[in-house]
């Protein structure tokens, strides 16, 4: 699955998976061949960034 282009879409998906399906960034990264840094980039252009302790971007 591609990730959406759209900051708002992403930030949903990705919060989504790391819900439903990942147990870190870190995995959700390696699971689906994500490079960490562009990904946290693109959304904290958003102003989201990522919290390890709730496993999701706020």
């Amino acid at each position: 699955m591609d990730l959406p282009k759209d900051p708002m879409m992403l930030f949903s998906v990705v919060n989504m998976k790391l819900r439903d399906e990942y147990p870190s960034l870190e995995a959700l990264c390696q699971g689906m061949d994500v490079d960490r840094q562009k990904l946290e980039s693109q959304l904290a252009a958003a102003g989201f960034e990522y919290s390890p302790q709730y496993n999701k971007f706020w």
